[in-house]
């Protein structure tokens, strides 16, 4: 029985070929999702959603033999990891970045009154905030002093005290 260690730990691709292919995907996807949208997203957020489904191809194409040899779908996983990680670190270490890569929140309500331009902003109808008030358990828009549509998708609601007062 020959055993053939250059089918599973060799390249039959350059790694750098392999990293600019991971690089365009990871990119393209990231735009097309950035795009999109954060609604469908709920609490996950775009990015984690596009590093899963990247590593999963990848580690899948790995362990089926798509590349050839299963260092080539480490490779390809880890240039997936590195610009997750990469646009993570620069965000935090340059607050700048934030505006292109990470969506902001948007305001849906200020002082119990809809605000009609960030709901058109993320395509939200009145009865679907409505719908996520109920949820969170309010039942009065003029109990609302912010709604925000937050960077991962989900809304969060911030009440007027008991007394009326903010």
């Amino acid at each position: 029985m020959d055993f053939e260690w250059d089918s599973i730990f060799g390249f039959s691709m350059s790694p750098l070929e392999l990293f600019v292919r991971g690089t365009i995907i990871y990119w393209f996807i990231f735009a097309l999702l950035r795009l999109a949208g954060r609604r469908d997203f709920g609490a996950i957020g775009a990015s984690d959603v596009l590093v899963m489904v990247l590593i999963a191809d990848a580690a899948q194409n790995g362990m089926a033999a798509e590349y050839k040899t299963t260092l080539e779908g480490m490779v390809l996983i880890a240039t997936i990891v590195f610009w997750s990680v990469f646009i993570d670190r620069l965000c935090y270490w340059v607050p700048a970045a934030r505006n292109i890569l990470e969506p902001q929140r948007v305001c849906l309500i200020k002082d119990g009154q809809i605000q009609r331009r960030g709901m058109r902003r993320e395509h939200i109808t009145h009865e679907e905030l409505m719908g996520e008030l109920r949820l969170k358990g309010v039942d009065d828009i003029k109990k609302v002093r912010r709604a925000y549509m937050e960077d991962a998708g989900d809304i969060s609601v911030l009440l007027y005290q008991k007394d009326g007062q903010a």
